[in-house]
């Protein structure tokens, strides 16, 4: 997500208020008239290579094209060209597809959003608990997600049936009562795919392409198979990717599409040929939990709100491929942006770049960063300690001249100032605004697309740990390399008197020393600790925030 969020060393495996709605659109806005396609054109293609992975992007307001181009390579050994109707996988922007299809089933009057998901998956382990076919949707199931399961890449590459492949983590225990939390679920989509073949009698493919696809006229969008084929896909060093089983994604994210074709679908949603008005505005509005709280997610979607817009969006990260797309409702904007290439070896998120596209068809531009430079003076007003709650706080830092923001468990990130007190947080689109009272700074507000949080200040000075010198006999005991987690291992190395540590194949940073055992990666809030056993085996414990992992030294 976009959001100011906990980053670990590597990217571990994995496959990511209501609104009103105004069909009728507004008067097109002069600043968004008079915008050349050389102004998007400029904010995209700094960041695709021309003789690297590309993308495709579209932006469209009310049904209308106003902007259409791809970047980049298609295949990089062959030199094939991205073109505006190369298909990419879509990732997790599946999940839209297989919303509506539920939500079209609920309308033909074949299922109930408040069904026990055992009424089509008869046998299925519930725990005891009441789970039904919203919790699936809205990602309040409580069902953990197998693409987090530890033994998921020593499968993820074999064909399987949906039966085997909800037997993978059908006997997992529920990670919380269903509908009391949000958390993101791939195995809920999973399910939903196969209750849509039970209630409707068709393969889950059939039904997308008989229902949707072949009446909207999306002729180059299908599930992935011999006729539906994305170009070639890469990971964040250019390297083809190794394909995975798309029978794994299955109604979570197997879906290969094309930005025209997404054009379509939005426009076919928005105007009411495919559910009827209540049932998307239901889809389009953030979920509510037990607690009486909205969750960030609608049926399919999620829902926030960002610089004073409605929005609904939803992105997909899935290997070799990212996408994203983001609709705003009232001003009937939309933008999508597919890439073949992983989110890591893409210099921006691709959400930062569809969004700013949107708000500037829109005519509602994003804040950016201004010239004036404030004073050290000025600058150490905002300096402190503002706590999240009793366990972890954000605190600003006076360093390099400027200031930075780092969460407990979060990477530190530079403040940029775009107006009084108000300042964005690295290059995301995430605002912070300082509180005044009598002049003084007593707070502060963080504002992202699903999130507004108030935070008072505690602390006006702020006291980073001290540390201290390890003599490199004792940095020599901890070389070597620990596996952590599937696909996470963590190598640790010397560089002078100086520790270094990072995940294989990816560039190391230096460890400060905390104690003779204990080193800190400050910029990322990480933690490790090392523990020499009886037996002489060497533990690592990694912690960042919540996430703690450990594993010991191989050999």
């Amino acid at each position: 997500m976009r959001r100011y969020s906990a980053i670990v060393l590597a990217t571990l495996p994995l496959l990511l208020a209501p609104l009103h709605f105004a069909y009728a659109a507004p008067a097109l806005p002069q600043a968004a008239q008079q915008m050349p396609e050389a102004a998007i054109d400029a904010l995209v293609a700094p960041h695709f290579k021309a003789d690297g992975p590309g993308a495709v992007v579209i932006a469209t307001r009310d049904g209308k094209t106003v902007f259409r181009k791809a970047y980049g390579l298609a295949d990089v050994a062959l030199k094939q060209a991205m073109s505006i109707d190369s298909p990419a996988r879509l990732g997790s922007m599946t999940k839209q597809f297989t919303a509506v299809a539920i939500l079209m089933l609920a309308d033909d009057g074949k299922l109930a959003l408040s069904d026990d998901i055992t009424r089509f998956l008869p046998g299925y382990p519930t725990h005891g608990a009441k789970i039904t076919i919203e919790h699936l949707l809205s990602h309040t199931s409580g069902i953990p997600s197998y693409t987090g399961k530890r033994n998921f890449v020593d499968v993820m590459r074999k064909d399987v049936t949906v039966a085997q492949g909800i037997d993978f983590f059908k006997d997992d225990a529920l990670e919380f009562t269903p509908g009391t939390q949000f958390r993101y679920d791939n195995s809920g989509y999973f399910l939903l795919g196969a209750i849509i073949e039970k209630a409707s009698g068709q393969p889950y493919a059939r039904f997308l392409d008989e229902r949707i696809f072949k009446p909207m006229g999306m002729t180059h969008t299908g599930y992935e198979d011999a006729r539906f084929r994305p170009v070639s896909g890469y990971d964040s060093k250019a390297n083809k990717v190794e394909s995975i089983s798309m029978t794994w994604p299955y109604a979570a994210g197997a879906l290969v599409s094309t930005v025209d074709d997404l054009a379509r679908w939005q426009t076919a949603l928005a105007d009411g040929k495919l559910l009827r008005p209540q049932t998307l505005r239901q889809a389009w509005t953030a979920h509510p939990l037990a607690d009486g709280k909205t969750g960030p997610y609608g049926y399919g979607w999620f829902v926030g709100r960002l610089n004073g817009v409605d929005e609904v969006f939803h992105g997909g990260n899935i290997t070799g491929f990212t996408s994203d797309a983001v609709w705003l409702p009232k001003e009937r904007v939309y933008v999508a942006m597919l890439a073949n290439r992983d989110a890591d070896g893409i210099d921006a998120p691709l959400a930062n770049l569809t969004r700013k596209i949107a708000m500037q068809v829109a005519g509602k531009p994003l804040p950016a960063p201004s010239d004036t430079k404030l004073d050290a003076v000025t600058l150490a007003d905002y300096v402190g300690v503002y706590p999240i709650d009793d366990k972890r706080a954000h605190t600003v830092r006076l360093e390099h001249g400027g200031l930075t923001i780092q969460g407990t468990g979060m990477p530190r990130a530079p403040l940029h100032y775009y107006k009084q007190d108000g300042f964005l947080i690295g290059d995301s689109l995430v605002t912070v605004q300082f509180q005044r009272n009598a002049g003084f700074v007593t707070g502060m507000t963080i504002d992202d697309e699903l999130h507004h949080s108030v935070h008072r200040r505690a602390v006006t000075t702020v006291v980073d740990p001290q540390t201290v010198q390890v003599a490199s006999a004792v940095l020599d005991q901890y070389l070597g390399r620990y596996s952590l987690a599937p696909g996470f291992v963590i190598e640790i190395t010397r560089v002078g008197d100086a520790m270094h540590a990072g995940p294989v194949g990816q560039p190391a940073v230096s460890m400060a020393a905390l104690a003779q055992n204990l080193f800190l990666d400050a910029d990322h809030d990480v933690q490790l600790r090392f523990e020499k056993q009886a037996d002489g085996r060497m533990i690592l414990t990694f912690e960042q925030g919540a996430l703690k992992l450990s594993g010991q030294r191989q050999l």
